[in-house]
């Protein structure tokens, strides 16, 4: 299993805090590090009800991080549609659902394998 650095911990815990400080649903991180076809460390999820909450969730944590930590997302996509917008940190991969498209794709249960620990 790859060893969780501090800036990843770090990383991880401005996310999932600037989630909750939005009101985000059903915030969860899986950790992917024990699985051998992962590209990254974690992916925390959590959805939104409207897609003005989603686009606002993603602003909250693009700040957050920026200003923390001085790191931008190295991708960002689905910020058009708000459905499903992805922040992609490299070590951490932030995935912001519209709660219908949550439900349909059930990311969660496709890395069910994940060791997962949900936030409130």
């Amino acid at each position: 299993m790859k060893k969780l650095t501090k800036e990843t911990k770090t990383l991880k815990n401005l996310i999932i805090e600037a989630l909750l400080d939005l009101k985000g649903e059903e915030v969860l991180s899986l950790d992917l590090r024990k699985l051998d076809e992962s590209v990254t460390d974690f992916y925390i999820v959590c959805h939104g009800n409207s897609t003005t909450q989603t686009s606002a969730l993603s602003d909250a944590v693009y700040k957050k991080v920026k200003d923390e930590m001085g790191l931008l997302p190295k991708a960002q996509e689905g910020k058009t549609s708000a459905n499903w917008i992805i922040l992609d940190y490299f070590d951490v991969v932030v995935h912001i659902f519209y709660k219908e498209a949550r439900a349909y794709y059930q990311l969660e249960e496709l890395w069910s394998d994940a060791k997962t620990e949900e936030h409130k």
